[in-house]
């Protein structure tokens, strides 16, 4: 997830699960949003990936990208329908 649209884009155009769970950051839209990574965020989102998907550290990729201020990624999440209210993660109160 370093942010190379290079790696993850071929990826992504097979028949890989883009809302595969794990790792530390739950999944990943929430490790892109954490990193600020808006094209693979993006992209992401373009493949399918839930933007409300819960798990990880910040529970959710727009709890992520707020803690972080990636100010772009919260209006493309949000764009997205995005919960404002969703609860749960370790950063909730940052």
């Amino acid at each position: 997830m370093a942010g190379l649209q290079h790696i993850t884009e071929p990826l992504s155009e097979r028949s890989v699960d883009v809302n595969a769970q794990g790792g530390r950051y739950g999944n990943a839209l929430q490790a892109a949003s954490f990193r600020g990574r808006e094209e693979v965020v993006l992209l992401l989102l373009e493949r399918g990936a839930h933007v409300n998907a819960q798990g990880g550290e910040y529970d959710n990729a727009l709890h992520a990208a707020k803690c972080h201020e990636y100010d772009e990624i919260v209006r493309r999440l949000l764009e997205k329908s995005a919960e404002v209210d969703a609860h749960g993660g370790d950063y909730l109160g940052s």
